[in-house]
């Protein structure tokens, strides 16, 4: 059965779609809020517009490559779509209701998470189901790791480099790679077990069988 049919035979369930577009609006509301009010979403000092402009563009890079490139041969990847907006309404909400100061762990538990949810997007959109275990962590771990160093960078130049956290930041940037790189090996297992037990193998645009 092609890649085409399990899409017809097990279409998207309402909730993933409606999840990703409450996802998208909530974002888009609360990007807009601390960009008006930096202090109000708790992003202050924090590059409020480098995350506006960089998570707005980022929550519609899935639908913008799928129009360009796949609207023709596949249906719309609501899963991978869902996965990377949650990451970037995530961290925005954390940091609206102040939990990365509330919960000392909330900022690890974000690297680990969001990581993780972006390079199973990235798994999803890029490789057919029928990829090995071997594969698919390294297609993982490829863009996660990526991921994360980018993260880091953009984050000291932001902000970071500009305040009291710049003594500390050499540690916690390691650890937040070390957890990023965790978080891509746990979601390409997750990714490659969900595969083995026939589910997600609709998610993937792409028709042509990679091994």
């Amino acid at each position: 059965m092609t890649d085409a049919q399990l899409a017809v035979r097990h279409p998207t369930p309402s909730v993933v779609r409606g999840l990703d577009l409450f996802a998208k609006s909530g974002l888009l509301l609360l990007l807009a809020m601390a960009t008006m009010n930096p202090e109000l979403g708790n992003l202050e000092g924090k590059g409020a517009n480098a995350r506006t402009i960089g998570y707005s563009v980022l929550a519609f890079t899935v639908p913008a490559i799928w129009y360009a490139f796949w609207r023709e041969r596949a249906s719309f990847p609501w899963v991978a779509d869902l996965l990377v907006t949650i990451t970037c309404f995530s961290d925005t909400l954390g940091n609206r209701m102040d939990l990365y100061d509330a919960i000392w762990w909330f900022d690890d538990w974000m690297h680990l998470v969001n990581t993780g949810l972006l390079a199973a997007a990235f798994i999803l959109l890029t490789l057919h189901h029928r990829a090995s275990l071997g594969r698919t962590i390294e297609r993982g771990l490829a863009f996660g790791v990526t991921a994360a160093l980018a993260w880091e960078i953009a984050e000291y130049f932001a902000f970071v480099s500009k305040s009291s956290e710049r003594a500390g930041a050499y540690d916690d940037t390691l650890g937040d790679l070390a957890l990023g790189s965790t978080g891509t090996v746990l979601a390409a297992l997750v990714v490659h077990a969900m595969w083995q037990q026939g589910r997600l193998r609709e998610t993937a645009p792409q028709l042509a069988v990679t091994r």
